[in-house]
């Protein structure tokens, strides 16, 4: 197995969602690689867990990551939350990332769940995989 590559892919899936014009049009510059403290945007989206799965073979190293990206918004109703994740949806799914190590075979969306928050706000958890190969 290789998780060397998982930076590498953090670091490119942020940088596809932070310079996307949908993403940026659906929330701005609130983009996190960490929850955001103190005063919370009204709608931001933070990358998530991550589970890897080797998938190394005879040809080199490489990786299955299955990631999330939740989407947070304080507002009553869903849409602002299923416009955002439809955005980062469209960013990541069969996007051409560049890797500063390995290199990005495919990724795809797997599951989205949506919640009511207690604070009254909303959430959508995206869940994707990615398939990766070590050079």
């Amino acid at each position: 197995m290789s998780y060397a590559m998982s930076a590498a892919l953090q670091e490119a899936i942020y940088l596809q969602l932070t310079t996307d014009a949908g993403v940026i049009a659906a929330l701005g510059t609130d983009v996190f690689d960490a929850m955001p403290t103190g005063s919370l945007p009204t709608i931001y989206a933070v990358l998530g867990s991550e589970e890897v799965l080797d998938r190394s073979d005879v040809s080199g190293g490489g990786a299955l990551h299955r990631l999330s990206v939740s989407i947070f918004t304080s507002s009553a109703g869903f849409v602002l939350a299923k416009e955002a994740a439809a955005a980062i949806s469209d960013a990541l799914v069969d996007a051409s990332l560049v890797l500063g190590r390995g290199r990005l075979v495919g990724i795809w969306f797997e599951r989205a769940t949506a919640q009511r928050l207690d604070d009254g706000g909303r959430s959508i958890i995206l869940r994707f995989a990615a398939r990766v190969e070590d050079d």
